[in-house]
C-alpha cells in the first residue's frame, strides 16, 4: 500500500536544495521584470486588453485541463462586462462560465486579501452554481466529507494514482495551509505559489473543482510576486500544454518524500515558458491596436466592425460570405457588399482558392 507525502510525520514541513534552481529562478525574476516593463510602456487601454486576452487564456485554459471545454467568446463576454471593458456583453455567458470568471478576477485582482475558508467557499460555489458536477450531486461551499482518491482505468483494471487525507483532517489541514499563506516571510513569493500549487492539490478539500481553485490560488500568488492584480501570462495555459507531465511529477511528488526540489524545478520551469509565450499575446494587442489606428476611420458599419475584431481574436476556419452572414445575421447580398468594400479598401484580401470555396483573410495576416 502506497505511502503519500500527508501521511509522513513531519508533513507540509517542505524541504528544497535551493541551488538546484537558483538559476532558473533568478532567470524567470529576470524574464518577470521585462515582461512588467513591456507592460508598461503599452498604456492604459492596451494593458487591459492585454490583461482581457491573458485572463482569457486563463479561464479557458483551467477548465480545459479538466476536460471541460469553455466557449471562448462567452469567456471573453463575461471577463469584460465585470472589467466594464468596451467590447462586453457581445455574446451572452451562461451562469457557470461566470461563475469560473468571477472566482479568477477575485483571485488575482484582490490579491491583496487574505484568504479564508469562507472565500474558498465562495470560489467552489461560484464554480458549481447548480450544486453538481456534470449529472453528479455535489458537496459545495464546505470541505469534502468523504473521502477521495484519484482514480484511471476502466472497472475492474482502475489504478489508484493517489489517496488524499483523510475527511476529518481537512478542518485542520486548511487552517495549517490557509495561516501559512497568509503569514509574511521570507520566502520568494514566486517559491511560495509553487509550494502554494501542490499543497492545495494534495490536501483536495473539496468533493470536485480542487484543480481549478489550486490554480487560482497559484495566481493570487503569482499576481503578489508580479506587484499587479492584472495578469499578463497564463500559467494555466502552460501547464494545459504539458497536461501529462504535469500529472506525472504530482503524481511523483505526491508519492515521494518532503524534498519536493523536482516539484519546484518542473513549476519554474512551466512558468519561464508562460512568461515567453506572453510575448505573443502582447504583440496581438499591440498589432490589433496598430490595426484600428490605421483602419478604424475606413470601417463603414458596425457588422464589419464586429466580423473585424472576431478575425483578430479566435476565429475558427475561413471567413466566407455565408459565415459573414450567419454570424451578423445579415443576408448574403448584404455580407458581400461589406466584405466587398473591405477588400476595395485593402482590408481583406480574397484568399487563391476561388468557387464555392472562396474564402477571405485579413491583409495584415498575410
Amino acid at each position: 500500500m502506497a505511502i503519500y507525502i500527508h501521511q509522513l510525520k513531519k508533513w507540509a514541513a517542505f524541504q528544497w536544495s535551493e541551488e538546484d534552481f537558483i538559476s532558473l529562478l533568478s532567470e524567470v525574476r529576470n524574464l518577470q521584470g521585462r515582461l512588467m516593463g513591456k507592460v508598461e510602456l503599452l498604456g492604459f487601454e492596451l494593458k487591459d486588453e492585454a490583461n482581457l486576452e491573458t485572463l482569457i487564456q486563463d479561464v479557458v485554459q483551467s477548465s480545459e485541463i479538466e476536460g471541460e471545454i469553455l466557449n471562448p467568446e462567452q469567456v471573453r463576454s463575461s471577463i469584460a462586462t465585470r472589467l466594464g471593458l468596451e467590447n462586453s456583453g457581445l455574446q451572452h455567458s451562461d451562469r457557470h462560465i461566470d461563475g469560473v470568471v468571477e472566482m479568477m478576477l477575485d483571485a488575482t485582482q484582490n490579491n491583496d486579501k487574505t484568504l479564508s475558508d469562507e472565500r474558498l467557499f465562495g470560489w467552489h460555489a461560484a464554480l458549481f452554481p447548480t450544486g453538481r458536477s456534470g449529472m453528479y450531486k455535489i458537496e459545495v461551499a464546505k470541505w469534502r466529507s468523504r473521502d477521495m482518491q484519484v482514480i484511471s482505468g476502466g472497472m475492474g483494471r482502475e489504478i489508484v494514482h493517489y489517496e488524499a487525507p483523510k475527511a476529518e483532517r481537512l478542518g485542520q489541514e486548511m487552517k495549517q495551509f490557509i495561516d501559512w499563506f497568509n503569514t509574511t516571510s521570507s520566502l520568494d513569493p514566486i517559491l511560495k505559489a509553487s509550494i502554494a500549487h501542490l499543497w492545495f492539490v494534495t490536501v483536495h478539500p473539496f468533493d470536485d473543482g480542487n484543480g481549478r481553485i489550486a490554480r487560482a490560488v497559484t495566481d493570487m500568488q503569482l499576481s503578489k510576486a508580479d506587484g499587479v492584480n492584472q495578469r499578463f501570462y497564463s500559467m494555466s495555459a502552460q501547464i494545459n500544454s504539458e497536461k501529462k507531465s504535469y500529472y506525472t511529477i504530482l503524481e511523483r511528488t505526491q508519492k515521494g518524500d518532503l524534498d519536493i526540489t523536482e516539484w519546484i524545478v518542473w513549476f519554474l520551469e512551466c512558468l519561464r515558458k508562460a512568461i515567453l509565450s506572453s510575448n505573443t499575446i502582447i504583440d496581438k494587442v499591440v498589432q490589433k491596436h496598430q490595426f484600428w489606428m490605421k483602419n478604424g476611420s475606413l470601417i463603414s458599419n458596425e457588422r464589419q466592425q464586429k466580423m473585424l475584431n472576431k478575425l483578430m481574436d479566435n476565429f475558427e476556419g475561413n471567413l466566407t460570405t455565408g459565415k459573414w452572414a450567419k454570424m451578423t445575421k445579415s443576408s448574403p447580398d448584404t455580407a458581400l457588399r461589406d466584405i466587398t468594400d473591405l477588400v476595395s479598401k485593402g482590408i481583406l484580401i480574397k484568399a487563391d482558392s476561388g468557387g464555392r470555396s472562396t474564402y477571405y483573410k485579413l491583409k495584415y495576416n498575410n
